[in-house]
């Protein structure tokens, strides 16, 4: 079964990347079918063969007859930004969320019955997800939506927009894969519940049990235990803030929070192990296991990743109950196909990849090293006081059982004859328990090094100590949170032991991770691993599963193979993209804000703002660890040598504390801006990871490999003030052989007329202000006389940037206009005679 889910995953990436006509692969399944079929009992390899051949080809034909609708097509072919009247009714619910900033959200998938536009109304079949929010609210005047309940309500639709930068998260595919096509945001008290309910109702009882199961949860714990318990059982983790969600993620511990199949394990394994205990008959123990996994499944409702542990464990236990051999590489291998048949677009989850491989890493890897090592000596401490025993074993095993009686008779005059021996017993399995858990995390952070650098741009630095802890922790948590939620249902007073045993755990576990998670090390992080070093890891993985079973110096041999790889990926150099010859001038798509990657031709990197996201729009994206920095480990940094901050507006440094958390730069460049508290915190950051800080003013120029920069903004502090903030704008000209590059920030009309003395003059103009018409006044474009310019700016922003005034003055003297918003990231190079432009999305 492994070999034909190996197969059929590869005829499903040859299908996506090399089609061919549907009857292609339609000829190919039927010849390999019957050919197959004909082999398997005359010829077996060449029958064996046949069959993984009839996988492949099926593979190849799934993912192409199964392509996802076009959600740009038809129906869904609405204007972004559309004020609209809905009519939907709630498929996914989530729970009320109480703000920082006193507002109470709640987030809830919809499918839509009917759009209303200027009076007219129509049919709409799509998916929503939409935010309803309601200010300065308690969660208990706040009316939840449930499944199947019918709602009206006005709001503006969009459409799912993606940062269109290398490197960038996919948020439309996200959506699209989850039935989402629009997104809206709507006021509680303008929604109308309407009669009625749509829906079925068997998700109806399970979205009760799942409520019901929250609110037990909420009246067990505290509100921060509360969080995690939920988290951790439920798999909703809105709750949790984004510091602690940052410090699980910087520690390797944040699929302790996520509904995995390390809890389907847990669970499985505690309930099997207490039926047999009990004496349950093994066919009734296994029968009530899989059904309390499949339960558990249901009501969760998380989807892909419960199932996938539920059905390799109903494998499991099915071979288990008819005597066949208990292999669970077979076990993976039936769950894997059974999967991609019904869903051959997951292959190409992180999800899915992850899972997989963390079972893959311990089956083909783990388990026969332990085979070799530990798992003998276990065998070695049964019936310790049986001589007739010793004759089973090898003669190692034997004199370790003597040497054990032997220890174990001197503690007798101690501790007494029933506890000596027993005693020793125990504390071997112990240790050896010990020993396998921190070699299957040492092993799994080992496997795991190249997708977590490919996915999350993280070393495992902190992830073996940190999983050392949390990883018990969580099993004593998980047993006693679900003991609670149990006995709760029959006696609230009993049920608060188990809950003080869970909140004891979760404190600690939660505690340890924060400790970890706030270590400079911790921050450690790594680029885009390159083509050829994936080619390596992958290769090295493969090579350790395949000599894990061979002999020693062959198993051995596999895992230095595979450790050097690892290490290699964590702390070894990365190729950075780079053309030769040339500055580089790169605007990354941040939205509304600004951010511009400078290359020399030498590879000097600055970045001059990260963007940023204003504290009034109460959003969670972080855009410097969520959209910057992938783009720049996408581009093989891990470094950088400067970045400079324009002025003081959340829209430009925003995103700045988490550059210099991932890049280290070597310095900090600023203008003579006055300080405001959020400037304040970022200054602090730079002098905690020891980031010198440089200021300039309108006059200072210096040079920095083969680039001439030159400051014309803003005056000195002892000149005549500064009236508005955007005037405090740092503006540079960066100079490379004949051609020059003016960066304005935001600097508006006053600061532009005083930039006028120093006779500005540029091949390419970063426009100010994202094309405010506050900006860019004709006297700056005659005397710059520009033939390529940058807006950056955010798609559908509130202040109707760029300005048509500006794009007229701009189309007018002939200037070659890019938008982030319409082009993605927009790159120039400047190769000290021209200028090449080079769209980001190209």
């Amino acid at each position: 079964m492994l070999w034909a889910a190996i197969a059929y995953s590869a005829g499903l990436l040859i299908g996506r990347y090399a089609w061919r006509p549907p009857s292609w692969w339609m000829v190919a399944v039927a010849v390999f079918g019957f050919s197959a079929i004909f082999y398997s009992r005359k010829r077996p390899p060449a029958g064996f063969a046949l069959v993984l051949s009839f996988f492949f080809v099926s593979g190849a034909l799934s993912i192409q007859s199964n392509a996802r609708p076009d959600a740009t097509s038809s129906e869904y072919s609405l204007s972004d930004g559309q004020p609209v009247v809905l009519t939907a009714h709630v498929v996914r619910e989530g729970v009320p969320q109480q703000r920082d900033y006193g507002d109470l959200r709640q987030r809830a998938d919809l499918e839509a019955e009917q759009i209303e536009m200027d009076g007219q109304a129509s049919p709409l079949r799509a998916g929503i997800r939409a935010s309803f929010y309601s200010k300065n609210a308690s969660p208990e005047s706040m009316c939840e939506f449930r499944y199947g309940q019918r709602l009206r309500f006005p709001a503006r639709l969009s459409r799912p927009h993606n940062f269109r930068n290398a490197g960038a998260f996919d948020y439309e595919g996200y959506l699209a894969e989850n039935g989402i096509h629009f997104v809206v945001s709507a006021k509680s008290n303008e929604v109308e519940r309407l009669p009625g309910f749509a829906g079925n109702r068997l998700e109806q009882s399970r979205s009760e049990i799942r409520h019901g199961v929250i609110q037990k949860i909420y009246a067990l714990w505290p509100e921060k235990q509360a969080a995690l318990v939920n988290a951790m059982l439920v798999g909703d983790n809105a709750s949790i803030g984004r510091e602690l969600l940052a410090d699980f993620q910087r520690t390797g511990t944040y699929h302790v929070l996520v509904i995995s199949g390390l809890k389907v394990s847990i669970l499985a394994l505690v309930t099997f192990w207490l039926l047999r205990r009990m004496r349950v008959n093994n066919l009734i123990a296994s029968l009530t296991t899989v059904t309390l996994t499949v339960s558990y499944a249901f009501v969760t409702g998380v989807g892909a990743p419960v199932w996938r542990a539920t059905l390799m464990l109903a494998l499991y236990l099915c071979a288990r109950l008819v005597y066949r051999r208990k292999s669970v590489l077979n076990a993976v291998g039936g769950a894997a196909l059974v999967l991609l048949l019904i869903d051959p677009a997951a292959l190409f989850g992180a999800s899915f990849q992850l899972s997989f491989l963390c079972i893959l890493i311990i089956c083909a890897i783990v388990v026969p090293w332990l085979e070799r090592t530990t798992q003998p000596v276990f065998s070695a401490l049964k019936n310790p006081r049986s001589t007739a025993y010793d004759f089973a074993l090898p003669p190692k095993l034997v004199q370790f059982r003597l040497d054990l009686r032997s220890i174990g008779g001197r503690l007798e005059r101690f501790i007494g004859r029933r506890l000596a021996l027993p005693g020793l017993v125990l504390a071997g399995r112990c240790a050896l328990l010990a020993v396998e858990f921190f070699f299957i995390s040492l092993i799994l952070q080992i496997g795991f090094a190249l997708p977590m650098a490919y996915y999350f741009h993280r070393s495992t630095t902190l992830s073996l100590p940190a999983n050392v802890l949390a990883v018990p922790l969580t099993e004593i948590a998980l047993i006693a949170c679900m003991a609670a939620i149990g006995i709760s249902y029959i006696s609230p007073a009993v049920a608060k032991v188990p809950a003080l045993l869970a909140g004891i755990a979760l404190q600690a576990m939660a505690g340890s991770v924060q400790w970890m998670g706030r270590l400079r090390v911790a921050d450690a992080r790594v680029a885009t691993p390159g083509i050829w070093l994936t080619i390596i890891g992958t290769a090295a993985l493969i090579c350790a599963m395949a000599m894990a079973r061979r002999p020693w110096r062959y198993a051995l041999a596999g895992m230095a193979l595979l450790s050097a790889s690892a290490i290699s990926i964590c702390v070894g150099p990365r190729q950075f993209q780079a053309v030769p010859n040339a500055l580089e001038v790169t605007a990354i798509d941040v939205g509304q804000g600004d951010s511009i990657l400078l290359v020399s031709p030498h590879r000097h990197t600055v970045l001059i703002d990260a963007g940023g996201i204003p504290s009034w729009m109460h959003a969670e994206l972080d855009i410097g660890e969520d959209v910057v920095s992938p783009y720049l480990w996408s581009r093989g940094l891990t470094r950088l040598d400067a970045v400079a901050i324009t002025h003081a507006h959340a829209d430009h440094i925003g995103g700045m504390k988490a550059v210099l958390a991932n890049f280290h730069p070597r310095e900090l460049w600023m203008g003579v801006t006055p300080t405001n508290g959020e400037l304040n915190d970022l200054l602090q950051e730079a002098n905690e990871l020891h980031i010198p800080i440089k200021q300039f003013k309108s006059g200072d120029h210096f040079v920095e490999d083969d680039l001439t920069f030159r400051v014309l903004a803003p005056p000195a502090a002892d000149e005549e003030p500064i009236r508005k903030r955007n005037d405090e704008s740092l503006v540079m000209s960066v100079r490379y052989g004949q051609t020059t590059a003016l960066l304005e920030g935001d600097a508006e009309k006053e600061s532009e007329r005083q930039m006028l003395d120093e006779q500005p003059q540029a091949d390419l103009l970063k426009v100010a202000h994202h094309g405010s018409a506050t900006s860019t006044i004709p006297e700056l474009l005659a005397a710059v006389q520009p033939r390529f310019a940058v807006i950056s700016v955010g798609a559908r922003n509130v202040y109707g940037h760029p300005r048509v005034e500006v794009l007229e003055r701009l189309a007018a003297a002939h200037v070659r206009t890019y938008r982030t918003d319409f082009d993605g990231a927009v790159t120039m190079y400047l190769d000290g005679k021209t200028v090449i432009p080079l769209r980001g999305d190209r």
